[in-house]
């Protein structure tokens, strides 16, 4: 049974920065932590909190740059995201993280730097291999968030990112600009604009933690369930799901069928919230 958002309970709490890290509480029993992807912030995942609110106490974090956070900071990186899961952590004792996206790469960056998670859910982190996640696109992205057209950078990256069908990846931009404007219903679209420039930063850090191999990710020590949707783009798991089992010594993957990168936070939440019950159940 789906949790009510407005049953919430709100909590904050202060990263090492002093930056405040806002969090949203539903549900009882074993902490876990939800890290969010880039165009993203907590509220789009209330629903999958709520699927999982009867057997868990779940904690949706509004990750800096969004919601009722501070914002990223000049000095942001991907260590601020990790103190601000550790002052969140610290402030539940929530031991078990759920990340989607790039919220997933900062949950696999967390526990393999740190044995204080003993489980780690990550729905195709934003982890990039040898350049498997395509950078090229940024310079245009940055050039239009600068002119005046976060419909145009949005655009940019759609069309560069490497998740795009062919056809879509070749057209000119002002053609994808006005696609997405049919998919991109007004609402959904107020809710992501303020996010363009965080995003962008947020993708740095992706390329600036490109690697060859998965092998940072051997020290882990927790449990890692790597989730992703059978409707995805390859470079989301594929070589990705294979190097990181591979790296890392307690972990398991698991396909979805019929679901895509946004399964999580839209199109399937309670799905993907079952797979994550049912993984804890059998490790716990």
């Amino acid at each position: 049974m789906t949790v009510i958002a407005s049953h919430t309970n709100r909590g904050l709490a202060r990263s090492q920065d002093g930056t405040e890290i806002a969090y949203e509480t539903l549900g009882a029993g074993p902490g876990l932590l939800v890290l969010g992807g880039a165009w993203r912030a907590g509220r789009d995942y209330l629903p999958f909190a709520g699927a999982l609110a009867s057997d868990f106490e779940v904690h949706v974090i509004d990750r800096r740059g969004r919601g009722r956070s501070g914002p990223q900071g000049p000095d942001y990186g991907i260590e601020r995201e990790l103190e601000d899961l550790r002052a969140v952590r610290a402030q539940t004792a929530a031991t078990i993280v759920f990340g989607h996206s790039y919220g997933g790469l900062v949950a696999l960056e967390a526990a393999r730097l740190s044995s204080a998670f003993s489980d780690v859910i990550a729905y195709e982190p934003g982890v990039s291999l040898a350049g498997s996640i395509p950078r090229a696109w940024m310079g245009l992205y940055r050039e239009r968030l600068a002119a005046g057209d976060p419909r145009g950078a949005f655009a940019a990256m759609v069309r560069g990112s490497g998740a795009a069908p062919r056809a879509l990846a070749s057209m000119p931009l002002w053609y994808v600009k006005l696609i997405l404007r049919v998919f991109i219903k007004d609402r959904q679209w107020r809710q992501m604009e303020p996010l363009m420039p965080a995003s962008l930063a947020e993708h740095e850090q992706v390329v600036a933690l490109d690697e060859e191999t998965a092998g940072r990710f051997q020290t882990i020590s927790a449990r890692v369930l790597l989730l992703g949707g059978s409707k995805s783009p390859a470079i989301l798991t594929g070589r990705l799901f294979e190097e990181l089992t591979a790296a890392i010594p307690n972990c398991a993957t698991e396909l979805i069928e019929g679901l895509d990168h946004v399964a999580p936070d839209e199109k399937a939440p309670e799905v993907v919230a079952e797979r994550v019950r049912r993984h804890l159940q059998v490790v716990g």
